[in-house]
């Protein structure tokens, strides 16, 4: 009812990228929300799987630095405008963006970003409305409020650069506090600490730019290869579901250094066919995204949410960013603690 009546479901799609032989098509299976904002416009958020159908490869198709991997994650937001409606189909204008990322398990990973506009139709079931009866009174809005305390915790998987190219893991932990507003609309803010093994790895084994810049990293490969910072979040419950946003603030995050470095640069063989290679500069293009986090993904709670239930556990996918460029992919298994419901009418 807060969202009035939003439409929860899943859509399979099939997406032509208008170069079928270098880029391919994706399937996608993907569950949605979709709310209505203002009269007649309308809100769709997703978050999906993809199989795409067409890779990068160095030999046969070295231009597609976008897909490397057949499985990849999807988003999607839209807009929508309502046209011309009857009793029968929903005529609508659309606008919005699908992106599909393998979540840096492997590189190249630039993604696919597409901008759509759209013409499309609803048709609506006469049985839907077969048993509707319409109140005879408007009941009294209750407005709800309800503290949560919460724990994660999570394993994810990414690749440190096109040389060091294969998937380690990131061992993930978080926690946090915040409000439950009308059983919808979850606002909180925590602190996240995060593990990774292909950083332990590089400073462990002596690579080049430990040795030639990094040294003090040795003293504490632990430590260096950790990164913690603090996050707000939003997230919208509906049932068995949640569609979260998270935005954080890296307090902890040294071996970025090296990370950017290894990736912002560029390398090129000479006429001797000899491998030069050009590092990324610490600028400040790379100070905003060594300081800005972000997360986006879905939940599934083992209970439904309209129970307001204390005690609750949920499975997570998200995609982890720094500033928006895919980090690392992440599974997580989560607790959330709910305090006394609290409510008064309007």
């Amino acid at each position: 009812v807060r969202l009035n009546y939003p439409k929860t479901g899943v859509s399979l799609s099939i997406i032509d990228f208008g170069n079928t032989e270098k880029v391919g098509k994706a399937y996608t299976i993907m569950p949605f929300m979709e709310f209505e904002l203002h009269n007649r416009w309308r809100f769709l958020m997703g978050v999906g799987g993809s199989y795409m159908d067409t890779q990068y490869n160095l030999e046969t198709n070295p231009f597609n630095k976008a897909i490397t991997t057949k499985l990849n994650m999807s988003l999607r937001a839209f807009m929508y405008y309502n046209i011309f409606k009857n009793s029968k189909m929903n005529w609508r204008f659309g606008f919005g963006l699908i992106h599909h990322s393998n979540g840096h398990s492997r590189l190249p990973n630039q993604g696919l970003n597409s901008l759509l506009v759209s013409i499309s139709s609803t048709i609506d079931s006469k049985s839907s409305h077969t048993n509707f009866k319409k109140p005879l009174s408007r009941p009294k809005k209750v407005n709800t409020h309800q503290a949560y305390f919460s724990t994660r915790f999570g394993f994810g998987q990414n690749v440190l650069s096109e040389i060091f190219n294969d998937k380690k893991p990131v061992y993930t932990v978080a926690f946090s506090a915040g409000k439950i507003i009308n059983k919808t609309f979850k606002f909180g803010g925590g602190f996240y600490y995060r593990f990774y093994k292909h950083y332990y790895d590089y400073i462990k084994n002596n690579e080049a730019l430990v040795v030639e810049e990094f040294p003090i990293f040795k003293t504490n490969p632990f430590g260096y290869a950790s990164n913690f910072g603090l996050f707000g979040s939003v997230e919208i419950l509906i049932d068995h579901f949640g569609f979260e946003f998270e935005l954080g603030l890296n307090i902890h995050k040294p071996f970025y250094q090296i990370d950017w470095k290894l990736n912002a640069g560029y390398s090129f063989r000479n006429a001797n066919n000899e491998l030069v290679v050009t590092l990324g500069e610490l600028d400040w293009y790379y100070e905003i995204k060594r300081t800005i986090s972000s997360r986006i993904g879905l939940k599934y709670y083992f209970i439904t949410n309209e129970k307001t239930p204390k005690h609750n556990l949920y499975l997570a996918a998200h995609i982890n960013a720094n500033f928006g460029q895919a980090d690392f992919t992440e599974l997580s298994l989560g607790y959330v603690y709910r305090a006394k419901l609290k409510e008064h009418k309007k």
